[in-house]
């Protein structure tokens, strides 16, 4: 029950700047961080206390993130008993990642056909896509479950940059019966590029994190969010993990509410519990957790992984975030791309087709 609200008006990047930090660094037991649009399109921050905080270390804390001039114009007041999760989240806009969004019982209105819809209960959020790095993970994810793992068509003999393929070069074929030529430019100059237009083809080389006998897991799975959006587009089996019991149950109950029960939830501490090891290997892992454990399960996470893998790693600072590539390259494993998001970073890494053993 929330007994003090500490609240700040600033500009959007500030709220959402000291929202995640104030969500990193404060006990996540003891108050709930949240930034929205108020009225007249003012930005807010708040932070609901179970407990009355010691105003000058939050004010220190405020400091260090936005500067003393925040700092001192940050308001703590006290406030009637009231729940204190689902106050602060009743406030929060449904976030978007590419095709998801996530979004509270109170926007269930807001979620269009082609949209993908992620309910999270307001009483059981430890986790709701607000923050840049489940947001960042949601977006990698998004752009990984639309691939199609097309081999690329080698070129034909007499194929240039500059010159288009004739009849005879494709061996007496028409170039347009099989095989169009697309046209482009660039300051390179001009080039035709073949094409298989028959869409079975992409059918049939699926993304290679997806089908029934694919395994997905997600390390630290909070809410189970990410859990939750592997679940519903891609017919895999998920196993989610995370240590805390009550994140865990939470994650159950959104995974019900969400459609999803199959979802496999175990409370596990990182990557080496035994339940987790005997379901190996799999092909998409999400490690959405801080930076410390991140490094210690470098080794662990390249065991888990099959040939072809991605692994999406999040909760980093983009100054650490080379420390952590460096790690994780030693294990053989090559990034695929990094985003940067609300001042977080998330890695898309990639394991290469055979089982080389890694450094660690």
């Amino acid at each position: 029950m929330t007994t003090a609200v500490a609240r700040l008006f600033c500009d959007e990047p500030t709220a959402r700047r000291l929202a995640s930090y104030l969500a990193e660094t404060l006990e996540p037991n003891d108050c709930v961080c949240s930034a929205f649009e108020g009225d007249g399109g003012q930005w807010q921050l708040a932070v609901h206390f179970r407990e009355a905080p010691e105003q000058a270390a939050l004010r220190a804390l405020i400091a260090v993130a936005a500067g003393d001039a925040a700092a001192a114009a940050l308001s703590i007041e006290q406030v009637a008993p009231a729940d204190w999760v689902k106050e602060s989240l009743s406030r929060l806009q449904p976030v978007r990642a590419g095709r998801f969004l996530v979004h509270g019982a109170h926007d269930r209105a807001r979620v269009k056909p082609n949209d993908i819809g992620i309910e999270i209960e307001a009483a059981l959020a430890f986790g709701t896509g607000h923050h840049g790095t489940t947001l960042g993970c949601l977006l990698a994810f998004d752009a990984l479950a639309k691939r199609r793992r097309d081999t690329p068509i080698p070129p034909l003999k007499g194929e240039g940059r500059h010159r288009r393929p004739s009849a005879a070069v494709l061996g007496g074929r028409t170039p347009m019966r099989k095989h169009r030529l697309w046209r482009s430019e660039d300051r390179g100059g001009v080039t035709y590029q073949r094409h298989d237009p028959h869409p079975a083809r992409y059918a049939s080389h699926p993304p290679p994190y997806r089908g029934r006998d694919k395994k997905i897991l997600d390390i630290g799975t909070g809410s189970g969010v990410l859990a939750i959006a592997a679940a519903k587009i891609l017919s895999a089996r998920v196993i989610a993990g995370d240590n805390d019991p009550v994140a865990v149950e939470a994650a159950r109950a959104n995974a019900r509410l969400n459609g999803t029960p199959a979802i496999a939830f175990v409370r596990a501490a990182g990557a080496n519990a035994r339940i987790i090891a005997a379901q190996a290997p799999y092909d998409l892992i999400f490690a959405n957790i801080l930076l410390g454990p991140l490094l210690r399960l470098a080794v662990p996470i390249r065991a888990l992984a099959a040939p072809h893998a991605r692994i999406v790693l999040s909760g980093l600072l983009p100054s650490h975030a080379n420390a952590v590539l460096a790690i994780y390259r030693a294990q053989g494993l090559t990034l695929e791309r990094p985003l940067q998001i609300d001042g977080w970073t998330t890695l898309v890494l990639r394991r290469g087709n055979k089982h080389r053993p890694g450094r660690g």
